[in-house]
């Protein structure tokens, strides 16, 4: 979705073509994977943060393409939402003491949007969902004046012409009806990317869905939408909910758009065609770059509509540096604070390695899948199953657990050992102390009498210091 879209009104014609070229694109995906030598390297990552824009009173602020103009950075770009910016961060090995970088980056890149944001006379946040948020800031005005997000809106409604009816059950019970998408610019994330070879990219991929479970129980930050007690991770369900183009013609397809999948994988090939076969184009834009004279190819119209379909773990593949797949992990929030953000990848980092090196598909999926939606729901009181457990635990409990198979997952891939202890302790003391961002904002929002742009406010401030949640006060 990062590729720009040059309009927004596609012809059935583009269409059809956008479908011939992805079955083409297939067989030069299936002809690069089986070259030899093709995409290996010292493993990389990356990172992306999605941020609200809130004005000084903690209430979202709809002008992202003033506060990116005044920012003049590359990394920035608009989301679906006008209230909302994504930064892109800069990649980095994986060995050494990479959580370090990322911490500073992160920090850099907040405190420049935050000050053109000031100028614009706002500020910005990094939540899972913003609790001020009311159902007058998803309107067809509140969606960024940009032509993807245009033809977006467009190429799902010619999928689905029915209201989207979310429907959560959580503490309390939200129903509502949407007639687009803009629901989705509810959600921020924190997005991080692993560079995988492709032959240990199977491996790789149903390791890190294994691992998502536990992680996520760990690290909620979204727990109420439009004054509601939901889950604990409210993004989970609102994003799959106001993301579903299965109208009456196409319940039986199995998985949402936004899904957490449906079994173990065999190889990255099989995700990419599996995106062509089960899911329908929304943006039909065609590309004329072959990526000849050396480079690897574009692939550009599968990489578009792979990035119109949004597992909570998903394959990419890159042209860049001669071309390589990543895993982009998806599930996890944004914020609270850099220090949080970056822990979280280093749990989910080290948890993937080491189980990667396991047969983790002798565990059954449908108890992965579980792990999933109910470390969502219920966070570090999610009831969780483990392979080699008996019964299941407490999420909290088998966090603490697994800390150490995630240092071993760190030390494996070359991680500098004062790092991984540096961030694994956060996850510790954060567990041990039952302080996660939702539990402090669930909280906060009863000492204040529900007052939520007041506990945004003090979020805020609490961010800003870069401490972890854990040592905030109550």
């Amino acid at each position: 979705m990062g590729q720009q879209v040059d309009k927004d009104r596609y012809s059935e014609a583009e269409f059809a073509r956008f479908g011939e070229r992805l079955g083409e694109q297939l067989t030069e995906l299936h002809e690069l994977l089986a070259r030899p030598g093709f995409g290996t390297g010292p493993a990389t990552i990356g990172a992306e943060v999605e941020l609200f824009l809130t004005t000084p009173d903690g209430h979202p602020l709809p002008r992202n393409r003033e506060v990116c103009d005044v920012a003049g950075d590359d990394r920035l770009t608009l989301e679906l939402g006008r209230f909302n910016l994504e930064a892109n961060l800069t990649p980095l090995p994986l060995a050494g003491r990479p959580f370090t970088a990322m911490e500073r980056e992160v920090h850099e890149v907040i405190a420049k949007v935050d000050a053109a944001a000031a100028a614009e006379g706002g500020q910005v946040v990094a939540i899972g969902i913003l609790p001020t948020l009311s159902e007058l800031d998803f309107s067809h005005e509140t969606m960024s004046d940009e032509s993807r997000y245009r033809a977006l809106s467009r190429g799902m409604r010619r999928l689905r012409v029915e209201p989207y009816r979310v429907r959560i059950h959580g503490a309390e019970k939200l129903e509502l009806e949407v007639k687009g998408v803009i629901l989705e610019s509810a959600n921020t994330s924190w997005q991080v990317h692993l560079r995988t070879a492709p032959g240990d990219f199977a491996r790789v991929y149903n390791a890190a869905q294994l691992a998502t479970g536990p992680v996520l129980a760990v690290s909620g930050n979204s727990p109420t939408f439009m004054g509601r007690r939901l889950w604990e991770e409210t993004r989970i369900a609102l994003f799959e909910e106001s993301a579903d183009d299965r109208d009456l013609e196409r319940l039986g397809r199995r998985d949402r758009r936004v899904a957490f999948g449906s079994g173990w994988v065999e190889s990255a090939e099989d995700l990419f065609a599996a995106c062509v076969r089960d899911y329908e184009p929304i943006l039909p834009m065609t590309s004329e770059d072959p990526g000849e004279d050396g480079r690897a190819p574009a692939l550009a119209e599968l990489r578009l509509h792979q990035g119109t379909v949004w597992q909570w773990n998903r394959p990419v593949y890159d042209p860049a540096d001669g071309g390589h797949l990543r895993v982009e992990m998806r599930a996890l929030p944004a914020g609270p604070t850099a220090a949080d953000m970056v822990a979280n990848s280093a749990f989910l980092l080290g948890l993937t390695s080491a189980l990667a090196v396991e047969p983790v598909e002798e565990f059954p999926f449908s108890s992965a899948y579980r792990n999933f939606y109910r470390a969502a729901i219920d966070g570090l009181d999610a009831s969780l199953c483990w392979p080699g457990l008996q019964e299941d635990r407490p999420a909290a409990e088998l966090a603490l657990e697994l800390l150490p198979v995630a240092r071993a997952g760190l030390d494996r891939v070359g991680v500098d050992p004062g790092e991984s202890e540096r961030m694994l302790g956060i996850i510790r003391e954060r567990v041990t102390r039952r302080r996660t961002g939702s539990i402090w904002q669930r909280e906060t929002l009863a000492a204040t009498d529900g007052d939520a742009a007041r506990m945004v406010t003090r979020y805020r401030e609490l961010a800003l210091s870069g401490e972890p949640v854990h040592t905030w006060p109550r």
